[in-house]
């Protein structure tokens, strides 16, 4: 009898677990669990496990959270594991090129772009907030560059006029896992071939910043209501009235011919 692949996941934040969830219920051995350290959290800055830790605690996976994976210590460490294959999901940690050649199957990543576009860090709200018409996962072959892998498999999905960033991200959530589970089992049987990403057609999903939320009025307002929708639910846009805080939780394109930062609703509409 075959011997189950030995896999281990590397992932963070709750799209990441949805990831882990599939594998443990894949017939593939889990033997390991990669996750960012405890960060402190909420209004007592309590430290916290991610997502990916919980639920690898609750299946009594063993758990890593190296702060760097460059140090000979770190990889001596994985190499000890023996996996086939290393499976990453928004880990957010970079995975040096000897880290990479541990693996006997290498290290593969499901990346919530149809790559190249969207290479980077917030692939999701950067398609919502680009008004782009579709969106999906891509399940890559790891290398060093960041994202630039050869893509194995893509699954994709429009994206709606209603669609915020956090309604994307759950529908990706779901497609990624079974596009990772097919990618293995293409791998495992050596049937699935790469294909090598075009750089000329690259963009970059740069990191969200809390600066960025804060609404410009003199902006046209197309791109505030996309950006409305892809901040949602974080950072959430904001503003001010009247002197007092404003949460923009959602925005709707009216009718008019006002020039940017100039409105022409009636008083008390915002």
């Amino acid at each position: 009898m075959t011997e189950p692949l030995r896999i281990v996941f590397a992932g963070t934040p709750e799209f990441a677990a949805e990831h882990l969830k599939a594998l443990l219920d894949s017939p593939y051995q889990i033997v390991a669990v990669y996750t960012q350290p405890d960060r402190p959290a909420g209004r007592g800055q309590k430290l916290m496990p991610s997502p990916v830790k919980q639920l690898a605690l609750e299946n009594d996976i063993p758990v890593l959270q190296p702060p760097t994976l460059r140090n000979a210590e770190a990889q001596a460490e994985l190499a000890a594991l023996k996996p086939d294959l290393m499976v990453v999901v928004a880990y957010g940690l970079i995975l040096p090129q000897a880290v990479l050649d541990i693996p006997r199957l290498g290290c593969i990543n499901s990346h919530a772009s149809l790559l190249p576009r969207w290479r980077g860090a917030a692939p999701i709200q950067r398609a919502v907030q680009a008004g782009d018409a579709q969106s999906g996962v891509t399940v890559m072959r790891m290398e060093a560059g960041l994202d630039t892998g050869p893509m194995l498999l893509k699954v994709s999905t429009p994206i709606s006029a209603e669609d915020t960033g956090g309604s994307l991200h759950d529908r990706l959530a779901e497609m990624g896992p079974p596009a990772v589970l097919q990618a293995i089992e293409g791998l495992a049987a050596g049937t699935l071939e790469g294909e090598v990403q075009d750089d000329s057609l690259a963009t970059y999903a740069h990191k969200l910043n809390k600066d960025e939320a804060r609404i410009d009025w003199s902006r046209p307002a197309v791109e505030l209501e996309r950006l409305v929708r892809a901040f949602n639910p974080w950072p959430i846009c904001h503003s001010s009235l009247n002197g007092e805080a404003l949460k923009v939780l959602a925005a709707t394109l009216a009718e008019g011919k006002g020039a940017p930062g100039k409105s022409s609703a009636p008083a008390r509409t915002a």
